[in-house]
């Protein structure tokens, strides 16, 4: 890891999307952890266009595949209005070991959500939180580019 990760190009790389035939639905990897708040942010600003969600950031991998890396990052996303439209975990196995880390993903947002809840920063509200918490079992894939910073 590095600084030069190229983050400060992806606003003008969504902005040329945009201005030239439409930005597609698209999910965005981090290899970088520390660029997590920008993509979250930059995402942010390039929502709309009728589709809901229509950019994602993927979940926390590589250098974020623990727990205190999940959790910056939902943070990240909820603090940019779009943890509610989070696309959940997915992978590319199909492994029986895989089913562990679907376990362990599932666990973190639950986890979090719940703190949130408990110290009064996200309403105690069952039907909102039930539309919320479904992200920690959610493993369908969007129709979507990938794009891996």
């Amino acid at each position: 890891m590095n600084s030069q990760s190229g983050v400060e190009n992806l606003a003008p790389l969504l902005n040329a999307f945009t201005e030239n035939g439409g930005l597609p639905k698209m999910i965005l990897y981090s290899l970088n952890p520390m660029d997590n708040t920008a993509i979250a942010t930059i995402m942010a600003c390039f929502q709309g266009g009728g589709t809901a969600g229509k950019l994602q950031q993927g979940s926390a991998w590589w250098f974020n595949d623990n727990r205190p890396g999940m959790r910056a990052q939902l943070t990240d996303l909820a603090a940019n209005g779009v943890l509610g439209r989070f696309m959940g975990m997915l992978t590319d196995s199909r492994s029986f070991l895989s089913y562990t880390r679907h376990e362990y993903f599932r666990r973190v947002p639950c986890e979090l959500i719940g703190e949130w809840v408990e110290i009064g920063q996200y309403p105690d509200d069952r039907r909102a939180l039930t539309k919320l918490v479904e992200i920690c079992a959610s493993t369908t894939p969007m129709n979507c580019s990938v794009l891996v910073l």
